[in-house]
Parts: structure tokens; sequence; C-alpha cells
């Protein structure tokens, strides 16, 4: 069996003098690094008074606001005002199967129906059925937007205390603009994820192919948002509006908090 060769006091001398070398490497290293820590603003203040940076950001938060507000009145400008073409020819499936996942917008080719996409986007606590590659919501709670209220999904009989709604109804862009579309614009339109939002049954029968001019929802807390939204689609899209819309949507960007 080799032996191990026995360390001599030269070789434990050189250790020690590597060690020395390495401490003072290691503390000059850690010296630099807090340094640069604090010159960063790493340490945090004992105070609560916010930093020159914190202030400002805090200065300037109105600012934006105000900012995002005035985009919204520019894309509501920039729309054509006129009024409605005729209706003749309008039908459901002009804007394709419905709910179908033959789209080119968010959630397309997913191998999950639109419906079930945006339940799945708007519901809290959903269930899933099995078997069905976790696309079909069996159950969910909705924070509904256009009244407020807390309602239980429940697939089956009571599917219908829950539906989607186009922020946009399909006839209104149909007699503002959708007549010239190509058949894959128009299903764009009718799956685009931004057009859609889970809400209260009742409300989505109630408010039907209404725009902002003739239909609002009840919740007023909601109404700035409605309005960004459809403005966001109908900029998007270049669905027109009337007068009567557009002053409408005016109207609720003032609601907007500022």
């Amino acid at each position: 069996m080799a032996r191990s060769q026995k360390r001599t006091p030269a070789s434990r001398s050189t250790k020690k003098v590597k060690s020395v070398i390495s401490s003072i490497i290691t503390i000059a290293v850690a010296a630099v690094a807090f340094a640069a820590y604090v010159i960063d603003g790493g340490v945090e203040e004992a105070s609560g008074t916010p930093t020159s940076s914190e202030s400002s950001v805090a200065a300037n938060a109105p600012a934006a606001s105000s900012e995002t507000a005035a985009e919204y009145r520019a894309m509501l400008a920039s729309l054509d005002v006129k009024g409605r073409a005729p209706g003749t020819g309008y039908g459901r499936e002009l804007f394709g199967p419905a709910w179908t996942d033959t789209v080119s917008v968010e959630y397309g080719h997913n191998g999950c129906d639109t419906r079930n996409d945006i339940l799945q986007r708007d519901l809290d606590d959903i269930q899933l059925r099995e078997g069905t590659k976790d696309c079909i919501v069996t159950s969910g709670l909705l924070s509904d937007p256009f009244s407020g209220e807390l309602i239980d999904f429940v697939r089956g009989e009571r599917s219908g205390d829950v539906q989607i709604d186009h922020l946009v109804p399909l006839h209104d862009a149909w007699v503002k603009g959708a007549q010239q579309w190509d058949e894959q614009t128009r299903k764009n339109f009718a799956n685009d994820p931004d057009n859609l939002l889970a809400v209260k049954g009742t409300l989505n029968q109630q408010k039907g192919a209404s725009d902002a001019a003739t239909w609002l929802p009840p919740n007023t807390a909601f109404r700035c948002d409605y309005a960004k939204k459809i403005i966001t689609v109908k900029d998007r899209y270049k669905v027109w509006v009337t007068e009567a819309e557009a002053s409408a949507l005016e109207r609720q960007l003032d609601t907007c908090a500022a």
C-alpha cells in the first residue's frame, strides 16, 4: 500500500501564506460590494420619508392617469362618426360558428372553445370536467362587473346565469362597418377576448345589441372601464360610432378617476 507523503514545515508555512492572502482578497471584495450596495441605495432609510425618486413617482402618478384618459379620448376622436347602415342581411352565422377556436386572436387554436376560455379567465374557483383537456368549466364564481354581484356558475340548468357578453355587439358592428369585412375578420371579432366578458345572464339579455347610447351597466363603478373596453375594440377594428354613442362614451370617460 502506498503511504501518503508527510507534510513538511515548509508546506505548512506555504499553506498559511495562501490562507492569509485568500482572506485579504475576500475582505476586499466584500468591502467593494458593500460600497456599491450603499451607493445604489441598498441601505433602507429608517424614517418613512420617501426618497427623491419615490417622491417624483408619486408626483407624476396623476399625470400618468390623465395621459391614459387622454389616450382613450384620442382613440374615440379618431373613430368615424356617422349613422347606422341598414341591418339588411345580418345573421349570427356571418361571424362564424359560435365560439369557434379557428381564429387568429388570443386563445385561438388552443383546443378549447372561446366560451370556456372566457369562463376560465373571468371566473374564480373554477372546476373543470375531466377528460376535456382542461377545457370545459363545470362550476365557478363570477364577480359580475355589470351588477357588482357574486354569482355562482354551475353548468347545466343554471348555465344561463352567467353568459358571455360581446362588449361591442355583433349586430352593432354589422351596421357600423362589419359588412365590409372578410369572413376571418368577422370570426376574429366575434371571438376576440378583448371584446368578451362573462356577465350576469339577465343583464346580457337586457343589453341585447344596444350600444353605449342606449344601455349602460347598472354598476356605475364599472362604466368607466366599460367605455374604455368598447373604445379599445372599436379602435382596433375601426367600427364607427353614432353621434349619440360618441357622446355617451365621452361622458363615461368623464367619470374615470383622475
